[in-house]
């Protein structure tokens, strides 16, 4: 269903956080490419390793580590995927999105 379709999966510091590594789960056997890309309080709720480790690719969750390349990865990860889902969304995700705020790695 998903095959060769590359997601990226914002995760937000909601309660819910814990449902996207399920998430992330399904789409990856359903064929998708994922990276995830995390606030600095969803790693509060579910660490990066658990992504990494279902996504079998590195986590973007924080705008200060230090990439592998040079390539500026926020660009990157816009470039590479076809999707992106966020979830959970918090009210405070979706006020930023509108309003342009980009003070976290999502």
């Amino acid at each position: 269903m998903f095959d060769g379709k590359r997601i990226v999966l914002g995760v937000s510091g909601g309660i819910a956080a814990y449902k996207a590594a399920h998430l992330a789960r399904q789409l990856r056997k359903r064929g998708a490419e994922m990276r995830v890309v995390m606030t600095e309080n969803a790693t509060r709720f579910v660490t990066p390793l658990t992504f990494a480790t279902l996504t079998q690719s590195p986590v973007c969750a924080s705008l200060w580590q230090q990439p592998d390349s040079w390539s500026m990865e926020h660009i990157s990860n816009a470039r590479w995927g076809d999707l992106l889902v966020v979830a959970p969304a918090t009210a405070n995700v979706i006020a930023k999105f509108a309003h342009g705020i980009a003070d976290d790695a999502l």
